[in-house]
């Protein structure tokens, strides 16, 4: 294959990845290692770690390195092909999803991924977890497949991260209104100790966790409002009745007094 028709196969491969590729998707295309390392030459092609390349204009993506991370984890197979999943296939989680969504300001200094079975890998910005996840914990941010805020708190406790970079990154989804304290609560009780409260005292630690991230009352106010809405649905209606009667008094006042 001539370069010009190998930079056109590579372009098209990549349109659906970000602007990356794998060593194996290319040579299933029909470019092999040595086109690949010509086009790197040519400056087509910029490599970004073993196996995976970036096309010329995409370097700056937002997440790329994590995107990269990623596909390196399953190289055969395209990005849209990876992304049906689910729970059987490698998920950005702990403090790469919490860097996804803008939580908290954890330092993501390396990607970390959970996945239900062992994967290998040399590299040393890499960090894999084996573990399970519900499709119920998973979602689909930038394009990634990550965990759940939920699940992302009870990850950063189980990986031993303190309390106030935990509270930081549960304030970030409480303000997003992007968690559901109720289902988090009882999953909190087995820190509990670690953190200096009773044994499984959930409610104990979640009140200081919110407190130390100051979202505290935003969480008693929207408590407020969804009690309100589920139980007493006429509120609404009453304040639109009231405040429709006080408007048109005058109204009729005027109208009596032209009379």
């Amino acid at each position: 294959m001539r370069v010009v028709q190998a930079g056109v196969a590579l372009a098209e491969l990549a349109s659906g990845q970000w602007g990356l590729l794998t060593t194996p998707q290319a040579e299933r295309v029909g470019v092999g290692r040595v086109q690949l390392s010509r086009l790197t030459q040519a400056g087509l092609l910029h490599r970004l770690s073993h196996g995976i390349y970036v096309l010329r204009g995409a370097e700056a993506s937002e997440h790329l390195e994590l995107r990269a991370a990623w596909l390196a984890l399953d190289p055969t197979r395209m990005a849209g092909d990876r992304l049906d999943d689910g729970p059987t296939g490698a998920v950005a989680s702990h403090t790469s999803a919490a860097d996804l969504y803008g939580f908290g300001d954890l330092d993501a200094d390396h990607h970390e991924f959970t996945a239900p079975t062992r994967k290998q890998s040399r590299r040393p910005d890499l960090r894999l977890h084996l573990g399970s996840l519900r499709d119920d914990e998973i979602t689909l941010i930038a394009g990634l497949p990550v965990t759940k805020p939920a699940r992302i708190i009870v990850d950063l406790l189980t990986a031993g991260h303190d309390g106030e970079h935990v509270a930081g990154v549960l304030a970030g989804a409480v303000r997003a209104r992007a968690i559901d304290i109720n289902q988090l609560a009882p999953r909190l009780a087995p820190f509990a100790a670690r953190l200096g409260f009773a044994v499984h005292d959930w409610q104990g630690l979640l009140h200081h966790l919110l407190e130390l991230g100051g979202v505290a009352d935003q969480v008693v106010a929207d408590k407020l409002v969804e009690i309100a809405h589920a139980n007493n649905n006429s509120l609404a209606e009453w304040v639109n009745d009231s405040l429709t009667t006080r408007l048109s008094e005058p109204v009729h006042q005027r109208e009596k007094a032209g009379e």
